[in-house]
């Protein structure tokens, strides 16, 4: 897949990003041991909602803090340089993640400011693996926030399927598509990957000639250890589920 970017609502478990925001002048509110907080530029209070009430400012991590990593947003000068009063820039440095999971918000959230998230996407950074020990891992964001995010999608590991597409593959076993990680085969046998190549048997109640033509067209050479291996060179990850 060329690199693109996409619309907030077309993001997908799987994809890979490179991200950024252009860094931008800000003050610097208040210190303390573990934090800086600055008026944060790209959002507006919101006046209707609901018991919730935001000061307009954010607070970033101090190194001494143990969420630091989890931050991407980072100030220039370093935030352990600053005190209030100080004028600085915040955004986001170049950089690569993977889409862990999407979450979609209709009506969307009441947060205290606008504009209200409709999505939020949680994202791994490039060499970071999802571990389900964890109780939190990653960054969550809205892509369609008030932040001038710069999304570029670099890879979406089996783009030519879609989630609740059945396939059969090379030795007649049928399959179901449920992401990039999850295949479910109709025999029930333990979790593996369809061999290549496969056919489309549905999707939306189809599937239509082109789709069938572009499933064919796609694994008509290649594998699907192939297919993944891309995704873990790219994120330097591993796949967060059977591969």
């Amino acid at each position: 897949m060329s690199n693109r970017t996409v619309g907030a609502e077309d993001y997908r478990p799987g994809d890979v990003l490179r991200m950024e925001c252009p860094f931008t002048e800000v003050t610097v509110t208040g210190v303390d041991r573990y934090h800086v907080a600055v008026r944060w530029p790209w959002w507006e209070i919101d006046t209707a909602a609901d018991g919730i009430e935001w000061t307009g400012d954010v607070a970033l991590p101090m190194p001494t803090d143990r969420d630091r990593e989890r931050e991407y947003f980072r100030t220039v000068p370093a935030e352990e340089t600053l005190k209030a009063g100080d004028r600085c820039r915040v955004g986001v440095p170049e950089t690569v993640v993977h889409v862990l999971a999407v979450h979609r918000f209709d009506p969307p959230l009441e947060t205290g400011w606008l504009p209200r998230p409709a999505t939020y996407l949680d994202v791994l950074r490039q060499g970071e693996s999802y571990d389900a020990r964890l109780e939190e891992q990653g960054y969550q964001f809205d892509p369609a926030g008030g932040e001038p995010f710069r999304l570029e999608l670099l890879l979406r590991p089996f783009a030519f399927l879609e989630t609740g597409d059945e396939v059969v593959d090379r030795d007649g076993r049928a399959w179901t598509f449920d992401g990039p990680w999850h295949w479910n085969a109709f025999d029930g046998e333990q979790p593996g990957a369809p061999s290549w190549p496969l056919t489309l048997l549905f999707r939306d109640g189809g599937p239509t000639p082109e789709a069938v033509a572009a499933v064919a067209e796609a694994t008509a050479s290649g594998s699907h250890a192939g297919e993944v291996g891309r995704w873990v060179d790219l994120t330097g990850a591993e796949p967060n589920g059977p591969a």
